[in-house]
């Protein structure tokens, strides 16, 4: 949502957005495998943490106006005109299931013990 308002995608006919309960886009982190082995183990743990915080910085970001009560950055976008659906728990399912063709699919491109491993991380954060 604050990617909607920063690119002021209702300026460009964007009136109509759905929330489906799509995960937040992750940050990804990346070092060359020999950068990272020459480095010593304390400046590995400092780049780790560095990183950690920089995800939970980028959560709060991303989520700002959305978990306070009354979702204000919902009612901003409302305000510029966006007609703003909420998907019920059952047309959420009937969207998952129109879409497993692709997510298999890709599942199988990327890696099925990365998806799973993201999966279960996934899910450990929704308890």
């Amino acid at each position: 949502m604050s990617i909607f308002t920063a690119a002021k995608l209702h300026t460009v006919g964007q009136k109509y957005l759905t929330l489906w309960g799509y995960v937040a886009d992750p940050l990804v982190f990346v070092v060359n495998k020999d950068v990272w082995n020459a480095w010593t183990p304390a400046d590995r743990e400092a780049v780790r943490q560095a990183a950690v915080e920089a995800g939970k910085e980028q959560i709060a970001i991303a989520r700002k106006g959305l978990i306070e009560p009354g979702q204000p950055l919902l009612k901003d976008i409302a305000g510029q005109g966006v007609t703003i659906t909420q998907l019920s728990p059952a047309e959420r399912d009937a969207f998952i299931q129109a879409t497993r063709p692709t997510y298999d699919k890709w599942k199988g491109q990327i890696g099925t013990d990365l998806v799973n491993m993201a999966e279960k991380a996934i899910a450990a954060r929704k308890k």
